[in-house]
């Protein structure tokens, strides 16, 4: 496809540096900046949110202020390990125990959503038994603030012209230099949007606004992500290594159905 085309069609030209500045070695990038947001947005909710969960169910003895400071420190470290992990294990297995030593290069990129998950569903379980805490108490809150860094990570992701979608003629369609010169569906943007926005404004509504109960919050943030990623997926160009699992299906479509069985599992056993 020549430039001409790109004209014709006054396609949107992506020319967005992943770094904001460098000072001597230290480079500061939008990915990272998307991580801090995250985490301080859901940090400042998310201690307002068990606070009222605790009072919700007369729950006096524990201070949530100082027990979500301390399951923050947690779940930096589990979706960073989690994450990693999961990209090794679902995406690339075969590259990495040829290459060991790659597993460590983070900078390098390759972060899995649901490696990130499993590792802080296993955090918040180990840390609700060690603390004698309820752990959908703990998952509920976790589910409600968590689009807020699925909305950031997304965007950084479009920044960094990564995770793109598949060349379409839509007007709307985003030139990514840096991958070739075809108009691509910004798959980046429609995750931010469902995954993020939408699924934030699903979740503190029902939290806000309907009688809170255990799980909740936990098995309509499985359900809807999966779903939503899922029609994403649709319009994401799959990972280059693995391509289509049976010929249709993306290796997030296929763990995101997973993710809505648990839903219903979860759904099932809470009522």
């Amino acid at each position: 496809m020549n430039n001409n085309f790109k004209y014709d069609l006054k396609m949107f030209i992506h020319d967005f540096d992943p770094t904001i500045f460098t000072i001597g070695f230290l480079e500061i990038r939008w990915y990272s900046l998307s991580y801090i947001f995250g985490i301080i947005f859901g940090w400042y909710l998310g201690k307002k949110y068990l606070k009222k969960i605790f009072n919700t169910n007369n729950i006096i003895n524990q201070n949530s202020n100082d027990i979500f400071d301390d399951l923050i420190t947690y779940i930096i470290i589990a979706v960073i390990l989690g994450g990693r992990l999961g990209y090794i294990i679902f995406y690339d297995l075969t590259y990495y125990l040829n290459s060991p030593t790659s597993m460590l290069k983070i900078w390098e990129g390759g972060m899995s959503f649901h490696g990130a998950l499993i590792g802080i569903i296993i955090t918040c379980y180990i840390f609700s038994k060690k603390h004698g805490l309820n752990f959908f108490h703990l998952a509920d809150v976790v589910a409600c603030v968590a689009p807020i860094g699925l909305f950031f990570g997304r965007i950084a992701n479009f920044i960094n012209s990564e995770l793109y979608g598949y060349p379409t003629k839509q007007s709307w369609g985003v030139v990514f230099p840096t991958v070739d010169d075809q108009p691509r569906h910004p798959s980046q943007l429609y995750e931010a949007l469902l995954e993020g926005l939408l699924l934030f404004l699903i979740l503190n509504i029902v939290f806000k606004f309907y009688r809170y109960k255990e799980g909740k919050c936990s098995y309509l943030f499985l359900f809807f992500y999966g779903f939503f990623r899922i029609i994403s997926e649709i319009f994401r160009q799959p990972d280059e290594q693995i391509g289509l699992l049976f010929n249709s299906l993306s290796m997030g479509s296929l763990l995101s159905i997973l993710m809505i069985i648990f839903s219903l599992i979860i759904f099932k056993k809470t009522r």
